[in-house]
Protein backbone atom coordinates (compact mmCIF):
# COMPACT_ATOMS: atom_id res chain seq x y z
CA UNK A 1 0.00 0.00 0.00
CA UNK A 2 1.34 3.40 -0.86
CA UNK A 3 -0.05 6.69 0.52
CA UNK A 4 -0.72 8.46 -3.25
CA UNK A 5 -4.04 7.93 -3.57
CA UNK A 6 -5.15 5.63 -6.52
CA UNK A 7 -8.37 6.90 -6.50
CA UNK A 8 -9.40 10.47 -5.79
CA UNK A 9 -12.73 12.26 -5.27
CA UNK A 10 -13.08 15.30 -4.69
CA UNK A 11 -16.00 17.64 -4.27
CA UNK A 12 -18.23 15.67 -6.26
CA UNK A 13 -21.78 16.44 -6.44
CA UNK A 14 -24.51 15.04 -8.78
CA UNK A 15 -28.03 15.13 -9.64
CA UNK A 16 -31.37 15.54 -11.62
CA UNK A 17 -32.90 18.55 -12.96
CA UNK A 18 -35.78 18.37 -14.82
CA UNK A 19 -39.32 20.16 -14.93
CA UNK A 20 -40.93 17.29 -12.80
CA UNK A 21 -38.25 16.46 -10.33
CA UNK A 22 -34.95 17.50 -9.30
CA UNK A 23 -32.69 15.29 -6.43
CA UNK A 24 -29.70 16.26 -4.84
CA UNK A 25 -28.10 12.87 -4.97
CA UNK A 26 -24.54 13.71 -4.44
CA UNK A 27 -23.40 16.67 -2.44
CA UNK A 28 -19.78 17.53 -2.32
CA UNK A 29 -18.91 14.00 -2.00
CA UNK A 30 -15.14 13.28 -0.97
CA UNK A 31 -12.51 10.43 -0.32
CA UNK A 32 -10.22 8.69 -1.54
CA UNK A 33 -8.51 5.41 -2.25
CA UNK A 34 -4.72 4.11 -1.93
CA UNK A 35 -3.39 1.15 -4.31
CA UNK A 36 -3.42 -2.08 -1.75
CA UNK A 37 -6.06 -0.61 0.57
CA UNK A 38 -9.82 -1.68 1.34
CA UNK A 39 -12.33 1.13 1.89
CA UNK A 40 -15.32 0.53 3.41
CA UNK A 41 -18.23 2.87 2.58
CA UNK A 42 -21.20 2.34 4.39
CA UNK A 43 -24.67 4.28 5.14
CA UNK A 44 -28.43 3.58 4.91
CA UNK A 45 -29.84 2.39 1.83
CA UNK A 46 -30.51 5.71 -0.36
CA UNK A 47 -27.24 7.35 1.61
CA UNK A 48 -25.28 7.60 -2.50
CA UNK A 49 -23.09 4.61 -1.84
CA UNK A 50 -23.72 3.06 -5.17
CA UNK A 51 -24.39 6.24 -6.99
CA UNK A 52 -20.61 7.07 -6.28
CA UNK A 53 -19.56 3.97 -7.89
CA UNK A 54 -21.29 4.35 -10.77
CA UNK A 55 -19.98 8.00 -11.20
CA UNK A 56 -16.51 6.37 -11.44
CA UNK A 57 -17.31 4.33 -13.57
CA UNK A 58 -18.97 6.66 -15.56
CA UNK A 59 -22.84 4.36 -15.34
CA UNK A 60 -24.76 7.01 -13.56
CA UNK A 61 -29.16 6.87 -15.47
CA UNK A 62 -29.29 9.52 -18.21
CA UNK A 63 -31.21 11.67 -16.04
CA UNK A 64 -28.20 11.83 -13.26
CA UNK A 65 -25.57 14.40 -14.32
CA UNK A 66 -22.46 15.11 -12.23
CA UNK A 67 -22.69 18.49 -11.51
CA UNK A 68 -19.28 19.53 -9.69
CA UNK A 69 -15.90 17.77 -8.73
CA UNK A 70 -13.76 15.46 -9.88
CA UNK A 71 -13.11 11.63 -10.27
CA UNK A 72 -9.58 11.36 -10.24
CA UNK A 73 -8.09 7.59 -11.14
CA UNK A 74 -4.36 7.41 -11.60
CA UNK A 75 -3.95 10.99 -12.50
CA UNK A 76 -6.76 11.36 -14.78
CA UNK A 77 -10.13 12.99 -14.46
CA UNK A 78 -12.38 10.44 -15.30
CA UNK A 79 -15.61 13.11 -14.85
CA UNK A 80 -14.40 14.44 -17.97
CA UNK A 81 -12.79 11.28 -19.93
CA UNK A 82 -14.41 10.17 -23.54
CA UNK A 83 -16.59 7.60 -23.97
CA UNK A 84 -13.13 5.76 -25.55
CA UNK A 85 -11.09 6.51 -22.74
CA UNK A 86 -14.03 4.61 -19.92
CA UNK A 87 -14.25 1.80 -22.12
CA UNK A 88 -10.57 0.93 -21.69
CA UNK A 89 -11.12 1.78 -18.49
CA UNK A 90 -14.00 0.04 -17.51
CA UNK A 91 -13.01 -3.81 -16.58
CA UNK A 92 -9.49 -3.60 -17.17
CA UNK A 93 -7.96 -0.88 -15.02
CA UNK A 94 -11.34 -0.51 -12.34
CA UNK A 95 -14.10 -3.56 -12.46
CA UNK A 96 -17.29 -3.94 -10.41
CA UNK A 97 -18.92 -6.72 -8.69
CA UNK A 98 -22.79 -5.98 -8.40
CA UNK A 99 -25.01 -7.07 -6.01
CA UNK A 100 -26.94 -10.15 -7.80
CA UNK A 101 -24.55 -12.57 -9.59
CA UNK A 102 -27.79 -13.66 -11.94
CA UNK A 103 -27.21 -10.10 -13.57
CA UNK A 104 -23.98 -9.98 -14.29
CA UNK A 105 -24.17 -13.67 -15.91
CA UNK A 106 -25.98 -14.49 -19.40
CA UNK A 107 -28.17 -17.34 -18.46
CA UNK A 108 -27.47 -18.56 -21.85
CA UNK A 109 -23.52 -18.91 -22.27
CA UNK A 110 -21.59 -21.29 -20.65
CA UNK A 111 -19.71 -20.04 -17.75
CA UNK A 112 -16.40 -20.31 -18.51
CA UNK A 113 -17.06 -18.45 -21.72
CA UNK A 114 -18.22 -15.64 -20.29
CA UNK A 115 -14.88 -15.27 -18.51
CA UNK A 116 -13.32 -15.53 -21.14
CA UNK A 117 -14.92 -13.18 -23.16
CA UNK A 118 -14.22 -10.77 -20.69
CA UNK A 119 -10.49 -11.39 -21.06
CA UNK A 120 -10.66 -10.85 -24.53
CA UNK A 121 -12.31 -7.48 -25.10
CA UNK A 122 -9.80 -6.10 -23.54
CA UNK A 123 -6.69 -8.24 -24.97
CA UNK A 124 -8.21 -9.04 -28.35
CA UNK A 125 -4.38 -10.62 -29.83
CA UNK A 126 -5.11 -13.06 -26.83
CA UNK A 127 -5.93 -16.73 -28.06
CA UNK A 128 -8.82 -18.62 -27.21
CA UNK A 129 -6.79 -21.16 -25.62
CA UNK A 130 -4.79 -18.01 -23.44
CA UNK A 131 -8.40 -16.78 -22.71
CA UNK A 132 -9.23 -20.25 -21.49
CA UNK A 133 -6.13 -20.58 -19.04
CA UNK A 134 -6.65 -16.81 -17.55
CA UNK A 135 -10.04 -18.38 -16.94
CA UNK A 136 -9.02 -21.11 -15.35
CA UNK A 137 -6.25 -19.28 -13.05
CA UNK A 138 -9.02 -16.66 -12.10
CA UNK A 139 -11.26 -18.95 -10.71
CA UNK A 140 -8.64 -21.15 -9.16
CA UNK A 141 -7.99 -18.21 -7.58
CA UNK A 142 -11.65 -17.50 -6.12
CA UNK A 143 -11.47 -21.16 -4.78
CA UNK A 144 -13.89 -22.88 -7.83
CA UNK A 145 -13.00 -26.57 -7.15
CA UNK A 146 -12.86 -29.11 -10.40
CA UNK A 147 -12.54 -25.80 -12.44
CA UNK A 148 -12.33 -27.30 -16.05
CA UNK A 149 -15.61 -29.18 -15.81
CA UNK A 150 -17.57 -26.44 -13.91
CA UNK A 151 -16.40 -23.58 -16.44
CA UNK A 152 -18.72 -25.87 -19.30
CA UNK A 153 -21.77 -25.43 -16.81
CA UNK A 154 -24.65 -22.52 -17.21
CA UNK A 155 -25.09 -19.79 -14.16
CA UNK A 156 -28.03 -21.76 -13.10
CA UNK A 157 -26.31 -24.96 -12.12
CA UNK A 158 -23.83 -23.13 -9.98
CA UNK A 159 -25.25 -22.14 -6.41
CA UNK A 160 -25.63 -18.46 -5.35
CA UNK A 161 -22.28 -18.44 -3.25
CA UNK A 162 -20.57 -19.81 -6.53
CA UNK A 163 -21.89 -17.56 -8.99
CA UNK A 164 -20.83 -14.76 -6.95
CA UNK A 165 -17.37 -16.35 -7.19
CA UNK A 166 -17.36 -16.45 -10.88
CA UNK A 167 -18.52 -12.25 -10.62
CA UNK A 168 -15.52 -12.04 -8.71
CA UNK A 169 -13.50 -13.84 -11.42
CA UNK A 170 -14.62 -12.40 -13.92
CA UNK A 171 -14.11 -8.62 -12.78
CA UNK A 172 -10.51 -10.12 -11.62
CA UNK A 173 -9.72 -11.43 -15.06
CA UNK A 174 -8.01 -8.15 -15.91
CA UNK A 175 -5.60 -8.03 -13.65
CA UNK A 176 -7.39 -4.65 -12.60
CA UNK A 177 -6.15 -1.79 -9.89
CA UNK A 178 -9.08 -0.95 -8.20
CA UNK A 179 -12.11 -3.06 -7.78
CA UNK A 180 -15.39 -1.76 -6.65
CA UNK A 181 -17.34 -4.51 -4.60
CA UNK A 182 -21.20 -3.01 -4.51
CA UNK A 183 -23.18 -5.20 -1.64
CA UNK A 184 -21.49 -8.42 -2.35
CA UNK A 185 -23.05 -10.16 -0.23
CA UNK A 186 -26.42 -9.76 -0.60
CA UNK A 187 -28.77 -12.13 -0.35
CA UNK A 188 -25.98 -14.59 0.32
CA UNK A 189 -26.58 -16.66 4.07
CA UNK A 190 -24.18 -16.20 6.64
CA UNK A 191 -21.78 -18.89 5.73
CA UNK A 192 -21.57 -17.90 2.18
CA UNK A 193 -21.44 -14.26 2.82
CA UNK A 194 -18.09 -15.08 4.77
CA UNK A 195 -16.16 -17.34 2.49
CA UNK A 196 -17.09 -14.47 -0.28
CA UNK A 197 -15.18 -11.72 2.12
CA UNK A 198 -12.46 -14.64 2.00
CA UNK A 199 -12.20 -14.79 -1.54
CA UNK A 200 -12.04 -10.68 -1.32
CA UNK A 201 -9.21 -10.22 0.80
CA UNK A 202 -7.57 -13.03 -0.21
CA UNK A 203 -7.47 -11.84 -3.70
CA UNK A 204 -5.96 -8.42 -2.41
CA UNK A 205 -3.53 -10.12 -0.60
CA UNK A 206 -2.51 -11.72 -3.10
CA UNK A 207 -3.03 -9.24 -6.38
CA UNK A 208 -2.71 -6.12 -4.52
CA UNK A 209 -5.72 -4.73 -5.56
CA UNK A 210 -7.85 -1.95 -4.20
CA UNK A 211 -10.83 -2.17 -3.24
CA UNK A 212 -14.14 0.17 -2.21
CA UNK A 213 -16.30 -1.86 -0.52
CA UNK A 214 -19.86 -0.73 -0.68
CA UNK A 215 -21.93 -2.44 2.14
CA UNK A 216 -24.69 -1.55 5.12
CA UNK A 217 -22.51 -4.66 7.83
CA UNK A 218 -20.54 -2.71 9.86
CA UNK A 219 -19.45 -6.33 11.40
CA UNK A 220 -18.03 -6.60 8.04
CA UNK A 221 -16.25 -3.18 7.78
CA UNK A 222 -14.60 -3.92 10.95
CA UNK A 223 -13.06 -6.88 10.05
CA UNK A 224 -12.07 -6.40 6.73
CA UNK A 225 -11.52 -2.39 6.02
CA UNK A 226 -8.68 0.39 6.37
CA UNK A 227 -10.76 3.06 6.40
CA UNK A 228 -14.35 3.81 6.71
CA UNK A 229 -15.92 6.65 4.36
CA UNK A 230 -19.45 7.23 6.06
CA UNK A 231 -22.25 8.36 4.51
CA UNK A 232 -25.93 10.05 4.78
CA UNK A 233 -28.38 11.52 1.63
CA UNK A 234 -25.79 11.76 -0.39
CA UNK A 235 -23.00 13.26 1.81
CA UNK A 236 -19.78 12.07 3.24
CA UNK A 237 -20.81 12.34 7.27
CA UNK A 238 -17.34 11.15 8.39
CA UNK A 239 -14.25 9.49 7.03
CA UNK A 240 -11.41 7.59 9.58
CA UNK A 241 -9.54 4.66 10.17
CA UNK A 242 -11.68 1.62 10.98
CA UNK A 243 -9.66 1.58 14.52
CA UNK A 244 -10.65 5.58 14.61
CA UNK A 245 -13.93 5.13 13.61
CA UNK A 246 -14.87 2.04 16.18
CA UNK A 247 -13.45 3.73 19.40
CA UNK A 248 -13.98 7.42 18.96
CA UNK A 249 -16.52 8.14 15.96
CA UNK A 250 -17.20 12.18 15.36
CA UNK A 251 -20.51 12.29 13.73
CA UNK A 252 -23.72 11.06 15.90
CA UNK A 253 -24.70 9.62 12.99
CA UNK A 254 -21.77 7.55 12.88
CA UNK A 255 -22.33 6.56 16.47
CA UNK A 256 -25.73 5.86 16.05
CA UNK A 257 -25.09 3.52 13.45
CA UNK A 258 -22.74 1.35 15.42
CA UNK A 259 -25.27 1.79 18.12
CA UNK A 260 -27.69 -0.20 16.44
CA UNK A 261 -25.85 -2.97 15.46
CA UNK A 262 -27.33 -6.11 15.89
CA UNK A 263 -23.67 -7.67 17.76
CA UNK A 264 -24.85 -5.19 20.68
CA UNK A 265 -27.88 -5.86 21.61
CA UNK A 266 -28.47 -7.15 25.24
CA UNK A 267 -30.77 -10.54 24.79
CA UNK A 268 -34.34 -9.91 26.15
CA UNK A 269 -34.47 -6.29 25.14
CA UNK A 270 -35.69 -4.54 21.69
CA UNK A 271 -33.04 -3.55 19.07
CA UNK A 272 -31.85 -0.05 19.37
CA UNK A 273 -32.60 1.43 15.90
CA UNK A 274 -32.25 5.09 14.50
CA UNK A 275 -35.53 7.11 15.03
CA UNK A 276 -37.40 8.50 12.05
CA UNK A 277 -36.53 8.23 8.10
CA UNK A 278 -33.61 10.19 5.84
CA UNK A 279 -34.84 13.12 4.05
CA UNK A 280 -36.05 13.16 0.80
CA UNK A 281 -33.48 14.13 -1.68
CA UNK A 282 -35.87 16.66 -3.17
CA UNK A 283 -36.48 18.29 0.39
CA UNK A 284 -33.20 18.42 2.05
CA UNK A 285 -32.76 20.33 5.34
CA UNK A 286 -31.08 23.60 5.08
CA UNK A 287 -28.74 22.43 7.42
CA UNK A 288 -27.61 19.38 8.35
CA UNK A 289 -29.34 16.45 6.72
CA UNK A 290 -29.33 14.32 9.93
CA UNK A 291 -30.64 17.24 11.88
CA UNK A 292 -34.07 15.85 12.20
CA UNK A 293 -33.23 11.98 13.36
CA UNK A 294 -30.10 13.13 15.74
CA UNK A 295 -30.85 13.00 19.22
CA UNK A 296 -27.00 14.22 20.39
CA UNK A 297 -27.74 16.47 23.61
CA UNK A 298 -25.87 19.36 22.03
CA UNK A 299 -27.66 19.64 18.79
CA UNK A 300 -28.83 23.13 18.19
CA UNK A 301 -30.36 25.98 16.02
CA UNK A 302 -27.15 26.07 13.92
CA UNK A 303 -27.36 22.18 12.70
CA UNK A 304 -31.10 23.16 11.40
CA UNK A 305 -29.83 26.23 9.67
CA UNK A 306 -26.33 25.99 8.51
CA UNK A 307 -25.10 23.64 5.88
CA UNK A 308 -22.62 21.09 7.06
CA UNK A 309 -19.22 20.09 5.33
CA UNK A 310 -16.39 17.62 5.83
CA UNK A 311 -13.74 19.02 7.63
CA UNK A 312 -10.72 18.55 10.09
CA UNK A 313 -11.52 18.41 14.11
CA UNK A 314 -8.55 20.03 16.18
CA UNK A 315 -6.91 15.84 16.35
CA UNK A 316 -6.92 16.38 11.81
CA UNK A 317 -10.23 13.69 12.38
CA UNK A 318 -12.60 14.50 9.56
CA UNK A 319 -16.62 14.85 10.09
CA UNK A 320 -19.88 17.00 9.29
CA UNK A 321 -20.49 17.90 12.03
CA UNK A 322 -20.75 21.33 13.78
CA UNK A 323 -19.47 19.64 16.69
CA UNK A 324 -16.75 17.52 15.17
CA UNK A 325 -14.48 18.73 18.07
CA UNK A 326 -16.45 17.11 21.31
CA UNK A 327 -14.97 14.02 21.83
CA UNK A 328 -16.23 11.06 23.43
CA UNK A 329 -20.02 11.80 21.50
CA UNK A 330 -22.57 10.56 23.32
CA UNK A 331 -25.61 8.26 21.10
Amino acid sequence: MTDQPLLEIAGLSAGTDSKTDSLRILRDVTFDVRSGELVGVVGESGSGKSMTALSILGLLPSAVQITDGAVVFDGADLSISSSKSMRDIRGRRISMIFQDPMTTLDPVIRVGRQIEESYRIHHPRASRHDARERAVSVLSLVGVPDVRRRMNQFPHQWSGGMRQRAVIAMALVNDPELLIADEPTTALDATIQAQVLEVLSSARAQLGVAIMLITHDLGVIAQYADRVVVMYAGQVMESATTTELFADSRHPYTKALIHSRPSRAVPGERLAAIPGQPPSLSDLPAGCPFVDRCTAPFKSDRCRDEPTSLAPSIDGRLSACHFRDIKEMPV
